[in-house]
């Protein structure tokens, strides 16, 4: 910590609204030099939008600014735009990823900063001509990946690498960009493993070490209670709470956030099913999916069953309904209701009345420009006609605007989505939220058969126990065969009849999902033969 009297950040009675709609009021905290805030709240609470502000996003702009006051070290800035941010020293790693696919990491961490070193042509016509220098470049972003104490190949095309890696690429850029003073992480670890997670988070101690102040946005309590000097706590736009980290606990800040107490589904509701008639059957499956290892999976799935696949990342389970859904390219035999299902053909499988909701809901989700009604009824319109009116024996068919409107407000409902009305684009709403339209639609699909892959990644503990109801609730009510495909082992024992870990691209085993975690431990760590 420096001398200096005023905090590095100051944010006094920020307030926002969007589109009428108010989502922050009051807000008020400080950071010093070399500290970690963690900051918590449910989707919705605002925490996004309040880093939004602060990162001087376009958004903000665009939609009438905001008011209050922001002070750096004692002096009030607006920024305007993110650069006007990053001029003052802030940097900022989003949820989503703003990385060039067909860029390797180094080229990604230096993008637009490379180092560059004169020739003959640039010394006679000017430093335009100028050549990158790549020794230079190389040492640059394997200092700032060595400053994140872990190790990535600074040589992989981003679009090769796995998940986790990329999210440290996002970190390294920031980290090596020499004013930095702080840091802004939003859900950095939403897509680690715990592996990755811890090392992530002994590289943001590291840089409060070196006197960089962070700004910690996760739903991982007990990662805030690691790692963090402080905790702000938001609801539904304001500051309920702000305290030192060792002042609380993960049931304290669960209860802030959410307003009241969060229990944990009992394991027990777990159903055994052992005569159960298999509804899908995959015989040696191999899928080609980047990150992910899928080589020989053979899995039995029963009818009515809600059925887990857990393990650890990029051993396969994220491979598994990618691959049957025709999503990447895929090999062996899957076989629904006795009747095989060809590879490699996304429309058969939705025609046979399989559905899945993807674990990357931006890019295989969402329609994030079209309304939420648009969102939830065009894949059943598209695929079963449904939400149409015809005339003339169907020659001419046009939208059942009342039906979509329905069915959305149904889903708006059950899943307590929050939205201005069904008519408000995707893009608009939170993370979590998003994530709901996306299992919204697939349920006005009414299918047999529903694979949901990460159901609750990036949202909050609220979220997490509302959709996994959701989730139950469909298989118990409509008949519906799940498979949950989850990095969350505890997510999997809550939720779930069964629950098959896979390793090394292959099924490690099935325990009923009252077996303990010990149990489970071993089979992720089981070597296939």
């Amino acid at each position: 910590m420096t001398n200096n009297v005023n905090p590095l950040l100051q944010m006094q009675n920020i307030k926002k609204d969007f589109f009428g709609n108010q989502v922050l009021t009051d807000i008020n905290f400080t950071l010093g030099e070399g500290e970690v805030l963690g900051l918590c709240g449910e989707n919705g609470a605002g925490k996004s939008t309040l880093m939004k502000i602060l990162f001087g996003m376009d958004v903000i702009r665009e939609t009438g600014g905001y008011s209050g006051d922001i002070l750096i070290d004692g002096k009030k800035v607006e920024f305007n735009t993110p650069f006007d941010a990053l001029e003052a020293g802030i940097g900022m790693v989003h949820q989503e990823f703003s990385l060039i696919p067909g860029f390797t990491a180094t080229e990604n961490i230096l993008l637009n900063r490379e180092p560059c070193k004169k020739n003959i042509v640039s010394e006679v016509f000017g430093d335009r001509l100028n050549t990158l220098d790549y020794k230079e470049m190389d040492r640059r972003s394997a200092a700032s990946i060595e400053k994140m104490g872990v190790s990535i190949d600074a040589k992989m095309v981003i679009s090769d690498m796995p998940v986790g890696h990329k999210q440290f690429t996002e970190i390294a850029r920031e980290l090596s960009k020499d004013q930095l003073k702080l840091l802004i992480l939003d859900e950095p670890t939403a897509v680690l493993t715990e592996k990755e997670a811890e090392a992530l988070l002994e590289s943001i101690r590291g840089m409060a070490a070196q006197g960089i102040s962070v700004i910690f946005i996760t739903h991982r309590l007990h990662e805030i209670l690691a790692v963090c000097d402080k905790v702000v706590v938001m609801r539904d736009g304001y500051v309920v709470r702000d305290v030192p980290t060792r002042e609380t606990s993960v049931e304290d800040i669960t209860k802030w956030m959410v307003g009241r107490d969060v229990q944990s589904a009992a394991v027990s509701e777990a159903r055994t099913n052992d005569g159960g008639r298999t509804i899908l059957s995959i015989k040696n499956l191999w899928v080609d999916m980047p990150g992910e290892t899928v080589r020989d999976v053979s899995l039995d799935i029963r009818e009515g069953e809600i059925l887990g696949i857990g393990g650890l990342a990029g051993q396969g389970k994220l491979g598994i309904p990618n691959g049957v859904m025709g999503l990447y390219e895929a090999g062996g035999r899957v076989e629904f209701n006795g009747r095989e299902i060809p590879l490699n053909n996304p429309r058969k499988c939705l025609d046979s009345s399989l559905a899945f909701v993807s674990e990357d809901r931006r890019e295989v989700g969402l329609l994030l420009d079209e309304s939420l009604e648009w969102n939830v009824a065009f894949p059943a319109m598209q695929i079963q006609e449904k939400f149409l009116k015809r005339l003339l024996g169907g020659f001419v068919k046009w939208r059942d605007e009342k039906g979509i409107h329905q069915v959305t407000q149904k889903y708006i409902d059950e899943l307590q989505i929050k939205c201005i009305s069904s008519k408000q684009r995707a893009r608009e709403l939170s993370g979590g939220n998003q994530q709901k339209v996306c299992l919204a639609k697939a349920f006005a699909l009414e299918p047999k058969f529903l694979f949901v892959s990460e159901p609750t990644r990036g949202i909050d503990v609220g979220a997490k126990a509302l959709v996994l109801e959701a989730l139950k609730k469909f298989n118990r009510e409509s008949g519906v065969t799940v498979v949950m495909i989850s990095s969350e082992l505890e997510e999997l024992r809550q939720t779930c009849d069964r629950i098959a870990i896979v390793s090394g691209g292959q099924v490690a085993g099935i325990l009923p999902a009252a077996a303990s975690s010990e149990e489970f431990g071993l089979l992720m760590v089981s070597k296939v033969k």
